[in-house]
């Protein structure tokens, strides 16, 4: 018929009738007959399979027409302190910004959004940051958040526009990156090693040493280490090499090679201040104390000198006592005939043992005061 437009819309369609460019009718689904004799309607066809709706100005839409879009359209918009989670079938799809105004087709996807405040709370719950971060096809997931993985083995500094505001356990957390600086420190909780090598320092009595120490330390809280000191290590380090200095220079050369674990004691006794940083050093080892080559030739020569004189010193000993038990000896065999008889029958028995021929004369008496041996 003249005048008559015929407009079919599929179950999976919608469909926007402007009449002079202003909107009038919005259709779902069915077959339409639009009277249009001036041929002044214009209808725009939309897949609702697809739930984003982009409308051109659509500011000066929903503000005249908003009684005609509601009923077929969810309109979302957000204030600048919040966030939108997008879900589509009761799965979450996608992420809104702040400030972010969107319009969603009511019917085949069934569309939620929740609508988050982040003023003053920035950290996701748990679950909502897993599926963030691990699902695919979350649009928008990427700039929206910020994601913070600490391991087992330290703590993570949350800082919030140069604030500390939190201190974060092991394990995964996510913070909305909106209008907001965020910045993650890990502190790494384990024993570390630190060695001072190399330090040239002046005994007592003026003598040059080049000293090695060792020692393991460990952060015992993080949060007042990062407020008093800026580089853990190199605040460390020097109170170690201080205290090294100072343990070497109040002892003279035969101190400190006398006891070298007086200079353990007091660099771990001077290194316990560190704890009023939250920092502790466990235990500190002094590795090799280098003499100078000439000094290590005289104190070889010393310990030379020392070990002669004592071994001269028990030889003299073992000399004296001889003579003592010879002495001692003599004077019983003076003082008992018998027992010098005896010692002499030894003796012969000794001598005969290696002589072949024996000649004898004048008996017994001639054995024993005239004796001649004849070597076989």
């Amino acid at each position: 018929m003249l005048g008559l437009k015929r407009l079919s819309v599929a179950q999976f369609e919608r469909a926007l009738v402007f009449r002079e460019r202003n909107l009038v009718r919005v259709l779902t689904r069915g077959v339409y007959w639009l009277w249009d004799p001036m041929a002044r309607l214009t209808v725009q066809v939309y897949d609702a399979t697809v739930p984003e709706l982009a409308l051109p100005r659509a500011d000066v839409l929903l503000a005249e027409a908003r009684a005609l879009l509601e009923p077929q359209v969810q309109i979302v918009e957000l204030g600048d302190r919040e966030v939108g989670l997008v879900y589509k079938n009761d799965r979450l799809a996608g992420v809104l910004a702040p400030g972010t105004r969107q319009l969603y087709w009511r019917g085949s996807v069934n569309v939620r959004v929740e609508v988050r405040d982040i003023a003053n709370e920035y950290a996701l719950a748990a679950n909502t940051a897993r599926v963030l971060t691990r699902a695919k096809g979350v649009a928008g997931a990427s700039d929206a958040i910020s994601t913070v993985e600490v391991p087992d083995t330290s703590v993570g500094l949350l800082i919030v526009d140069g604030e500390l505001r939190d201190v974060l356990k092991p394990g995964l957390s996510a913070y909305w990156k909106y209008q907001r600086v965020l910045r993650m420190e890990l502190v790494d909780l384990r024993l570390q090693t630190m060695e001072v090598s190399g330090q040239e320092i002046l005994t007592r009595d003026k003598v040059s040493l080049r000293v090695n120490l060792t020692a393991l330390w460990q952060v015992t809280d993080a949060v007042k280490a990062r407020a008093t000191v800026a580089n853990f290590v190199d605040y460390i380090y020097k109170e170690l090499q201080f205290a090294l200095r100072e343990a070497v220079g109040t002892r003279t050369l035969d101190e400190l090679l006398g006891d070298k674990g007086a200079l353990d004691r007091e660099v771990s006794a001077s290194a316990a201040k560190l704890e009023a940083s939250g920092l502790a050093v466990r235990s500190v080892g002094v590795k090799d104390v280098i003499l100078p080559g000439e000094m290590k030739t005289i104190l070889n020569q010393v310990v030379e000198a020392e070990k002669v004189a004592q071994a001269n010193l028990i030889r003299r000993r073992e000399e004296t006592a001889a003579t003592r038990s010879l002495l001692n000896t003599a004077r019983l065999m003076e003082e008992n005939p018998t027992l010098l008889r005896l010692k002499e029958l030894e003796t012969l028995e000794k001598v005969t043992e290696k002589i072949g021929n024996l000649t004898v004369y004048d008996g017994l008496e001639g054995v024993l005061k005239n004796m001649v041996p004849r070597l076989s």
